[in-house]
C-alpha cells in the first residue's frame, strides 16, 4: 500500500472519527434539552426541560425583565441585555450589563452573546422583525435555551408570566399578579357591561409607521385590539389582515372614527420622557392637516391620543382604566386612572413614576 493511499485512509478515518464526536456532541445536548424536573412551554409551542432554575440568562426586550421584576426575580441571574436597558433609573441592574444587541429589533452579536455563557436567552417570539427560528438555529444546537416570550399581547399575557413564574418558582407571585389583573378588568367590565354597541366609540388605531409613510392601521390580531374593546371601544379596522396594514386615506375618512389613536413607540413619552421638543402636538397638526381629516368627527371633537409603548407591554391592564375613561369619560369621571400607572411602577418596578404616558388632542 503506498503512502498516499495509507494518507487517504488516515484522513478518511479522521473525518468519521470527528462525524461521529459531533454528533455524539449533538445527541448528548439533545437528550439533555428533552429531560429535566420540569418544563415549561413558550409561544412558539417550544417545550423547554429544566432541573433548576436558571443561574445565566441573556434578555433582549424590557417586557420580559418588566415581568421579572413583577415575580420579584433576582435580577442578578441576566448576563446580557440589549441596548434597550439604557434608562438607569429604571434599570439600576441590568443598565451596565453586557450588551448582546444594540435593541430587541436589532442584529444579535453572537460573539458578544457567547461570551455571557447563558443558559437561556428570552426574545419576542411573534414579532414580525425578530427572526425567532434563526436564533435557535444558531444557539439551541450549541446549549442555549431560546425562550420566545412576547409580554405585549393581552391574550397570552398571563401564561407567558406564568411561564416565568414556573422557570423561577415564582407561582404564588404570579397569583397575586393575576389577582389584581381580575380586579381591574371586573372594575372596568362592570361599569361597561350595560352599553349598546351604537354607545361604544369607534377607534382608528394607527402604527408609528404611519409618520413615514401612508396610514397604517393596527387590526384585530395586534395587541391593542383586546384592550381597545376591553376599554368600550370598537377597532374598526380589526377583521383587516395581517398585525398590521396599510389602509387608504379614504379608508380612514370612510370609517369617520369617533377616536383617533396613535402608537407612541417613536414619540418621546413613557417613563422619564417628557415629550420635552412638543412632538405630540406636531403629529396632531399633522393629521388636521391630512386632505378631509378637518372634517372627521374624531378631529372636529379633538378626539386624538398617543399612547406611550409601555400601555402595550405587561402594563397593558395597568393601563386598561386611563383607555377607558379616554372612551367613555363620563362613566369613569370619578376613577383617577393614574394612580393604576403610579402603582404599576412603584409596586412592580420599585420605582417612582416620572414621565408623560399619554398625549390627548385639546378635547380628548
Amino acid at each position: 500500500m503506498s503512502a498516499r493511499t495509507k494518507l487517504a485512509f488516515f484522513q478518511t478515518g479522521l473525518i468519521l472519527l470527528c462525524a461521529i464526536g459531533a454528533w455524539q456532541i449533538s445527541d448528548s445536548i439533545s437528550s439533555e434539552e428533552d429531560s429535566g424536573s420540569f418544563s415549561v412551554t413558550d409561544s412558539n409551542e417550544r417545550t423547554h426541560y429544566f432541573d433548576d432554575a436558571p443561574s445565566r440568562i441573556a434578555i433582549a426586550n424590557t417586557y420580559a425583565a418588566s415581568v421579572m421584576k413583577m415575580l420579584g426575580i433576582d435580577m442578578g441571574v441576566v448576563v446580557g441585555v440589549s441596548g434597550d436597558f439604557h434608562d438607569e433609573e429604571l434599570w439600576p441592574e441590568l443598565s451596565n450589563r453586557d450588551l448582546v444587541q444594540q435593541s430587541a429589533h436589532s442584529e444579535i452579536d453572537f460573539e458578544a452573546l457567547l461570551d455571557t455563557r447563558p443558559d437561556v436567552y428570552v426574545v419576542f417570539a411573534t414579532n414580525g422583525m425578530v427572526d425567532t427560528n434563526s436564533i435557535r438555529e444558531k444557539l439551541e444546537p450549541i446549549g442555549i435555551k431560546v425562550l420566545g416570550l412576547d409580554f405585549y399581547k393581552y391574550d397570552s399575557l398571563r401564561a407567558e408570566i406564568g411561564v416565568m413564574a414556573s422557570i423561577f418558582n415564582k407561582q404564588s407571585e404570579a397569583m397575586e399578579i393575576f389577582s389584581e389583573f381580575d380586579a381591574i378588568e371586573k372594575l372596568i367590565g362592570d361599569r361597561l357591561a350595560h352599553l349598546d354597541a351604537e354607545e361604544r366609540p369607534n377607534v382608528v388605531m394607527e402604527h408609528h409607521a404611519s409618520l413615514t409613510r401612508d396610514p397604517v392601521v393596527l387590526t384585530g390580531t395586534s395587541q391593542w385590539t383586546d384592550i381597545i374593546e376591553m376599554a368600550g371601544g370598537i377597532n374598526v379596522f380589526e377583521d383587516l389582515p395581517g398585525h398590521t396594514t396599510h389602509v387608504d386615506m379614504e379608508a380612514i375618512l370612510d370609517a369617520n372614527p369617533d377616536v383617533l389613536m396613535f402608537d407612541g413607540m417613536v414619540f418621546d413619552i413613557g417613563f422619564n420622557s417628557f415629550d420635552e421638543n412638543g412632538e405630540c402636538d406636531t403629529h396632531f397638526d399633522f393629521i388636521q392637516s391630512r386632505p378631509g381629516f378637518d372634517k372627521m368627527a374624531a378631529v372636529e371633537d379633538d378626539r386624538m391620543v398617543i399612547m406611550s409603548s409601555e400601555f402595550a407591554g405587561p402594563m397593558m391592564i395597568h393601563g386598561l382604566p386611563s383607555l377607558a375613561k379616554i372612551f367613555h369619560p363620563d362613566l369613569f369621571e370619578d376613577i383617577d386612572s393614574d394612580s393604576y400607572i403610579l402603582d404599576y411602577f412603584q409596586d412592580y418596578q420599585g420605582v417612582e413614576v416620572a414621565g408623560k404616558f399619554v398625549c390627548y388632542s385639546a378635547g380628548s
